[in-house]
């Protein structure tokens, strides 16, 4: 069975394991002596942290990053601002950004979630209060949930991802993995996929190999009970031309005479 690793992605941590600028990255936090060619299926911005799922299967790789498996993906959001009803269910409704409408999702206030401390903290103002969102996506764009709390104004001071499907954080801190084995059953679906039938492309290749195969074929093996339609009767007429009734036969060459008009005598 394909074998999922679960990690918690600490704080400005990129989601790959080289960088030429010399910031963190995940060979910093996953044995890839243990885990050669193991690649992450979906990603976490740099300034995001929580759950980060990495496997060496294509398929499952598809499956938790592809949009058209709509698997949820449940994050914990810290904001600078107190939400309103109104903010809430313009989240949930949909937000429209630059690059489209947002799909609707799930956005709710809930208590501060008793995670750990951030390293360096957040920036918090005085005067400015903070408060704790649940939101869950069907969707991945670049940074939505940050722009998405932007555009109702409560600007995200912290994003944490806290579950992908049925998985969760659970008891991992920042830098820890564990292993789930996982049963890949289906692929996703195909829209540009054609319907097998009639309307296929197998059945026209079929009908196609059909008329094709009865080309070119010789008869003398043909059962005895079939007539050869290539070898004529003994009782049907020698020549391929229609019977002439009037019992004139006529040349292949042969036109009817056009009439000729009649010269009007002199009175």
């Amino acid at each position: 069975m394909p074998i999922l690793l679960l990690v918690n992605k600490p704080f400005q941590t990129l989601c790959q394991f080289t960088d030429n600028e010399g910031r963190a990255t995940l060979s910093h936090i996953v044995d890839t002596r243990r885990y050669p060619k193991f690649y992450t299926a979906g990603r976490l911005d740099y300034d995001s942290e929580g759950l980060l799922a990495l496997t060496n299967n294509g398929r499952l790789q598809n499956q938790l990053a592809n949009p058209q498996f709509k698997l949820p993906k449940t994050y914990w959001v810290q904001v600078e601002g107190a939400p309103n009803p109104e903010a809430i269910a313009q989240l949930a409704q949909g937000i429209t950004l630059k690059d489209g409408p947002t799909k609707p999702c799930t956005a709710k206030i809930i208590d501060e979630p008793n995670i750990w401390a951030r390293t360096p903290p957040i920036r918090q103002r005085e005067n400015s209060p903070t408060h704790w969102l649940e939101i869950v996506l069907k969707e991945g764009r670049n940074r939505q949930v940050r722009r998405m709390t932007a555009a109702v104004g409560l600007p995200t001071l912290r994003l944490i991802r806290s579950q992908i499907g049925p998985w969760g954080l659970e008891h991992l801190t920042p830098g820890q993995s564990r292993e789930v084995q996982v049963n890949v059953t289906h692929e996703a679906p195909n829209k540009n996929r054609k319907p097998k039938g009639k309307a296929g492309a197998g059945a026209k290749t079929a009908s196609r190999r059909h008329s094709t195969s009865n080309e070119g074929t010789s008869n003398k093996g043909a059962y005895k009970g079939t007539p050869d339609k290539s070898t004529p009767h003994k009782n049907a007429s020698r020549t391929s031309t229609p019977a002439n009734t009037t019992g004139r036969t006529k040349s292949p060459s042969y036109q009817k005479p056009t009439a000729r008009l009649a010269k009007k005598r002199p009175r």
